[in-house]
């Protein structure tokens, strides 16, 4: 492998990585707030439907965000509404809202554009141009750091930069701050936060629509920076790898970049080598389409060891009268 196809390589894995990373980043808010959201596919899913459609609509992708935001939180605080103030089961819950995301966003995309359950392709200002940064041109000529710095770290969209910039900022809220604090100990000891004073529910309430906010970001790059619109499924399984990255990471924000980066190599990988021949035999195409799936079930079983979630995670809160 020459330099430049490692490169080509590495690009496609931080852009690949960008939705896996978001969605992580918001399970990671949800979970530490003792809420497990296997929803993160259909919020991703949801948000990106509406952002493809309003931006096809209206002509900007910052529309299309703002709508991909709004639908992702409206599913978080239908999660919330079930699973906290209700005290539902909240894998059901979430189950519930990946089958709703699924069938409703392919009716509502076919009855608006008529086009088989997508939306119109979308162009200029509709989808998030890449950025240039400062001197990328002229350094490019230097080489390797040149290269590196032209092509790999510069030409990204936005959204791409906010997911980087998400994984310190999600560091310092959850472990330097009075309400990361809060938000960790409703995870683990509900009962004493109600002590204190403090609100369970307003708490666990602003981890799941942060939650939907993150996802909504990630559903929205999906269809308005990655791809030029929506598709059907167009999510292909992503908020499950996240929450396969959170598990990974141990509910950690940069072990979730790690292993966010992870398994988009392993997707760069099998896009670049759809047609591989070892020893003469080609690789069946399914095969290397299938290869980041598979990899993610042999790194759960074999490598992550004990991942303890926390221990009020999955537990609706009953106060004690």
């Amino acid at each position: 492998m020459d330099f430049p196809t490692l490169i080509q390589i590495l690009d496609s894995t931080l852009r690949l990585a960008t939705p896996l990373l978001l969605a992580c980043l918001a399970g990671l808010f949800s979970e530490r707030a003792g809420i497990f959201d296997i929803a993160l596919e259909g919020k991703m899913l949801a948000a990106a439907f509406a952002s493809g459609a309003f931006a096809a609509i209206s002509g900007s992708a910052w529309i299309g965000l703002a709508a991909g935001i709004g639908a992702s939180v409206m599913l978080s605080l239908l999660h919330g509404l079930a699973s906290i103030t209700f005290r539902g089961n909240q894998l059901i819950s979430g189950v519930a809202i990946n089958f709703l995301a699924a069938g409703l966003t392919v009716l509502v995309a076919q009855h608006w554009f008529q086009q088989g359950g997508r939306t119109p392709s979308l162009l200029g200002d509709g989808r998030f141009s890449p950025i240039k940064l400062p001197l990328a041109d002229t350094l490019s000529r230097i080489p390797v750091l040149g290269p590196i710095y032209s092509e790999l770290i510069s030409g990204h969209s936005i959204l791409v930069y906010v997911a980087i910039i998400c994984v310190p900022a999600t560091w310092y809220v959850l472990f330097r701050t009075r309400f990361g604090l809060r938000l960790r100990a409703v995870g683990e000891n509900p009962a004493a936060v109600d002590t204190a004073g403090i609100s369970v529910v307003g708490l666990r309430f602003a981890a799941v629509v942060i939650c939907g906010v993150l996802c909504g970001v990630a559903g929205a790059y999906l269809a308005t920076g990655l791809q030029a619109g929506f598709v059907k499924d167009m999510t292909a399984g992503r908020g499950f790898i996240a929450l396969a990255a959170l598990i990974f990471a141990k509910w950690r924000p940069w072990f979730a970049l790690y292993a966010c980066l992870l398994f988009g190599l392993l997707q760069a990988l099998a896009l670049r080598y759809q047609n591989l021949d070892i020893a003469g035999i080609a690789v069946p195409v399914q095969l290397m389409d299938t290869l980041p799936y598979i990899l993610t079930v042999v790194i759960l079983a074999g490598f992550v060891g004990r991942a303890v979630p926390p221990r009020a995670g999955g537990e609706p809160y009953v106060k004690e009268r």
